[in-house]
């Protein structure tokens, strides 16, 4: 059985690395839209208790505060693809 032979690399033929997605920068909107949300979430909150269950959605009482989560955990699992 023949071996094959082992060409030498010449200089035009090394391989670049090519960054992979996930080792590339966040797009320049995905910081702002992520504290974005986390700020939403956190003023909702916010506005609910102060106005005491008037506001942001009247009539559906504590499912603001869980609108108000649901923005804020949006933001911190955005947080997870930060670079």
């Amino acid at each position: 059985m023949a071996r094959p032979t082992k060409t030498p690399a010449t200089k035009g033929s090394e391989s670049r690395e090519t960054p992979s997605r996930e080792n590339l920068p966040n797009p320049v909107w995905f910081k702002p839209i992520m504290f974005g949300f986390m700020l939403l979430g956190l003023a909702w909150i916010i506005v609910f208790y102060l106005s005491k269950g008037a506001f942001p959605v009247p009539g559906i009482d504590v499912g603001n505060i869980a609108i108000g989560f649901g923005f804020l955990i949006i933001g911190f699992f955005m947080t997870t693809r930060w670079r």
